[in-house]
């Protein structure tokens, strides 16, 4: 079952390790979503090791708590917390998208122990979530059903479409979080296809909605709880992220979404991250 109420520090200490682990497991010389993944880390980090209920030895447990990778490209970040969570052993990593291997560039559920949705085509894996809030409701189940979205993604109308549904069947055990770091594949979202007024947006369709600094593990924390506590309604927590954060060179850089890194870059990423990790001390 996740860490009960692991504190701040312990939980910034993990999101340092879990990016030095993604990066690793990613390695140089094959293209790999590097800035999504390491934006998101801190999210990811916050609802495997806190928020979600679940048991890693018994992955179909019925009231475990659902997550759903819209965001598909960024799993990467998802199976490093799942491996270092128990769902798998964690030397599976060094197999992430080598023919034959669990770990693929997309989430397969059929694949990976502790995935709960095939995802990758944007746009899809609100409507997933739903039909799981829905059909706990149904059951009499206590869980929650946390789904995390990209900002780019929220270009895609049936984003809003699956958002009009969460509202009008008040499903207030789903929580949305968006990863708000500002890029997409080709450049800035607000000048690909404009986003913003985002929380207005979600708000005008019916639903809670939190904004916080997606980096700020406290932030994260206080809202997933104060989430959990709305009712009648589904909530969404926007949180402001930098794309490829705590690697310098790919902070802020659209180029990165999808990319190759050379050796030296490599050793120059790990090196940043085994530097955060080393900040926490013993």
């Amino acid at each position: 079952m996740a860490q009960a109420r692991a504190d701040v520090r312990e939980l910034e200490r993990r999101a340092a390790e879990v990016r030095l682990q993604i990066v690793k497991a990613m390695g140089p010389d094959k293209f790999h979503h590097f800035g999504g993944s390491l934006s998101a880390t801190d999210l990811l980090v916050a609802l495997y090791y806190r928020q979600m209920r679940y048991r890693a030895q018994e992955p179909d447990w019925p009231e475990r708590d659902r997550f759903v990778l819209s965001k598909g490209h960024a799993v990467p970040a998802l199976y490093v917390c799942l491996a270092t969570c128990g769902f798998f052993p964690e030397d599976e990593l060094a197999t992430l998208k080598t023919l034959g291997s669990n770990l693929q560039g997309h989430p397969d559920m059929r694949k990976t122990c502790g995935l709960e949705a095939n995802t990758g085509s944007l746009g899809m894996g609100l409507s997933v979530a739903n039909g799981m809030a829905l059909a706990g409701r149904a059951r009499g189940l206590n869980y929650r059903v946390y789904a995390l979205l990209g900002d780019g993604e929220c270009q895609e109308g049936q984003v809003w479409e699956a958002a009009m549904t969460s509202a009008h069947y008040r499903l207030d055990n789903l929580t949305v979080l968006v990863d708000r770091n500002e890029l997409q594949a080709m450049g800035k979202t607000e000048e690909r296809m404009s986003i913003e007024p985002l929380a207005a947006k979600w708000q005008a369709f019916g639903w809670e909605t939190f904004e916080i600094d997606g980096h700020d593990m406290g932030a994260i924390c206080r809202a997933l709880d104060e989430a959990a506590a709305v009712k009648g309604k589904p909530s969404t927590i926007i949180a402001h992220t930098v794309k490829g954060k705590g690697v310098p060179f790919m902070e802020g850089q659209p180029g990165f979404h999808n990319a190759v890194i050379t050796p030296e870059q490599c050793r120059e990423a790990e090196a940043a991250l085994e530097a955060a990790v080393t900040s926490f001390g013993g």
